[in-house]
């Protein structure tokens, strides 16, 4: 992939590439984005830059051997991390597993759609009704694979997907190797929830906000689609004032077949509510809002209170939270929508 291929975040895919240009790159950073804005697209259009022969004009020729296999996500010298547990589609126990036993689906999904959110990975890889985490056994792979010797001569990297599923053994385990990294070697890392992420790792990277880009071109998923219009739902009753048919709502949600996916709404939710927050701000250019939904937020930034995005943005990261522990589904969502009800 190259920087020519990715829309929006010009000034990020300059200061990347200048940083190739001048030798001065960070051994870690972290890409802090909302679901589906690009980060990974960015990171694997750096690493082909990276280790382009033939780079000019600010990006890779997209022709050479490396350029070829980064595209392809066959160079040798990239290690994909990512949460997964045990599923359909690999046999194994849980604790046992490494990337390596998923590789194969994740370069699919990749090579698909670079754009892709957690639920559609947790659906792609078969385990859409358990929580992925990144476990010990990763850790133990990605400390082995950084043990060896790199197979070419150019840069190599640790791409870590959503490095808050680490557990605390597994990102103490790799401290150390973020903290004295081989001669070039990063870690390059994407995540959603950047407040949730190890202080220890968060504090040893460079930290970069990839923006939401306005018109981006990725396949509507229906997962998308019912999260969107779960959250209408759920608004169109807190706009009506009608508290009944917001629990009927939260009743709903309690009863999705998976925490993910309740965790999906969450986040979705939240993002929508960053998106009134901008509106709310007269800087709807930058709020990453498809045409097509343009009335729909609107609507919302007009009838809502300035407090709104506030609230209810902290209000959804605090459910997102607790539906990572043992918690009673049915009370814990009817606490949001009553939270939620209360900030209009």
């Amino acid at each position: 992939m190259r920087f020519a291929d990715i829309k929006g975040n010009d000034d990020i895919k300059r200061a990347l590439s200048g940083m190739a240009d001048r030798g001065r790159v960070p051994h870690a950073m972290i890409f802090h984005e909302n679901e589906g804005s690009g980060a990974l697209a960015l990171i694997l259009a750096f690493m082909q830059y990276l280790n382009c022969k033939n780079r000019r004009d600010g990006d890779s020729c997209g022709e050479c051997i490396s350029c070829h296999q980064t595209s392809n996500l066959t160079y040798p010298d990239i290690h994909f991390t990512f949460p997964f547990t045990s599923g359909t589609k690999v046999a194994g126990e849980a604790k046992s597993l490494t990337c390596y036993d998923y590789a194969q689906l994740w370069r699919q999904l990749v090579l698909r759609n670079p754009y892709f959110g957690e639920n559609e990975l947790w659906e792609w890889l078969g385990i859409d009704k358990k929580q992925g985490i990144i476990s010990v056994a990763e850790g133990d792979a990605i400390l082995h694979e950084l043990s060896l010797s790199s197979v070419s001569d150019g840069y190599r990297a640790v791409v870590v997907w959503l490095p808050e599923k680490m557990n605390q053994q597994t990102a103490n385990m790799l401290l150390k190797a973020i903290e004295e990294p081989s001669d070039k070697t990063l870690f390059l890392m994407v995540t959603h929830s950047p407040e949730d992420v190890l202080q220890t790792i968060a504090s040893r990277c460079l930290s970069i906000r990839v923006l939401p880009v306005p018109g981006l071109e990725r396949a509507e998923r229906p997962a998308d689609m019912e999260l969107r219009d779960r959250f209408g739902d759920l608004m169109d009753a807190v706009l009506r004032r009608d508290f009944l048919d917001a629990l009927a709502v939260g009743e709903e949600l309690a009863a999705m077949e998976s925490r993910e996916k309740q965790k999906a709404f969450c986040i979705f939710a939240g993002e929508a509510a960053r998106k009134v927050f901008l509106i709310q701000q007269g800087a709807a250019s930058v709020a990453g809002i498809r045409p097509e939904d343009s009335a729909f937020y609107e609507n919302l930034a007009e009838k809502c209170s300035k407090a709104f995005p506030r609230k209810a943005a902290s209000a959804l990261s605090r459910a997102e939270m607790l539906l990572g522990g043992n918690v009673n589904q049915k009370i814990l969502f009817t606490m949001l929508v009553s939270r939620i009800f209360a900030s209009i």
